[in-house]
């Protein structure tokens, strides 16, 4: 006698399964969609971060690039001018002094800011605008710096601190006439043009640089 066959048996179609079965895809694709996304972008942010700063840390380590100086001589004739018996009589403690001024000027480049910078290494470019010239320095030349002549009245005081002054007023005088006579315009062209030679040393092809303006 034989058996009779069993009959098939189907699992009912359930729409709940469904709706589960699309939630997950979608989930699925979106999580794709956004590593896909994030590793590309990240790519491209760590290419933009790996050029721009080595352009701008390379720039600062050459820290105060001092691009220019000026040799200048001043005669300061400074007068401390005195009253005496209540404004009665006029005296003074005067002093000429003939000082000669090394003023040293360039761009501290330990200033430059990263926005300061525009580099791409895809098309070998780069811009790069650099702070300020400044002058760094005044120095008197002690050698060829002399007091010529120094003067105190009878009545006068004499004041020890009068040719410090004039030393200091030399300075100022000598360093305002280096910038008169375009001291920080040939300070930035030359730190401008050390720059750039930097620049191409790294690789880039295309290379602006220039300077804030004041």
């Amino acid at each position: 006698m034989t058996a009779a066959p069993l009959p098939s048996q189907t699992t009912p179609w359930n729409p709940r399964s469904a709706i589960w079965i699309g939630l997950l895809c979608a989930v699925a694709a979106a999580m794709l969609t956004a590593v896909v996304f994030f590793a590309t972008g990240l790519a491209g942010r760590e290419d933009s971060l790996r050029n721009r700063p080595h352009v701008v840390q390379a720039v600062r380590d050459l820290s105060r690039l001092e691009g220019a100086s000026m040799h200048l001589e001043r005669v300061i004739d400074l007068t401390d001018r005195q009253s005496r018996f209540f404004g009665l009589v006029q005296t003074e403690d005067a002093i000429l002094l003939v000082a000669a001024v090394d003023v040293t000027a360039g761009v501290d480049l330990g200033k430059l800011k990263a926005e300061d910078v525009t580099a791409d290494w895809e098309t070998r470019s780069v811009r790069i605008v650099l702070p300020r010239p400044e002058v760094f320095s005044e120095r008197l030349d002690s050698k060829r710096t002399y007091v010529h002549a120094r003067t105190t009245g009878l009545l006068a005081k004499r004041d020890e601190s009068l040719e410090g002054r004039a030393r200091q007023e030399a300075e100022r005088q000598a360093a305002q006439a280096a910038i008169d006579a375009g001291l920080l315009d040939r300070a930035g062209a030359n730190a401008s043009r050390a720059v750039e030679a930097l620049a191409r040393s790294l690789g880039y092809e295309k290379v602006e640089v220039s300077t804030a303006k004041p």
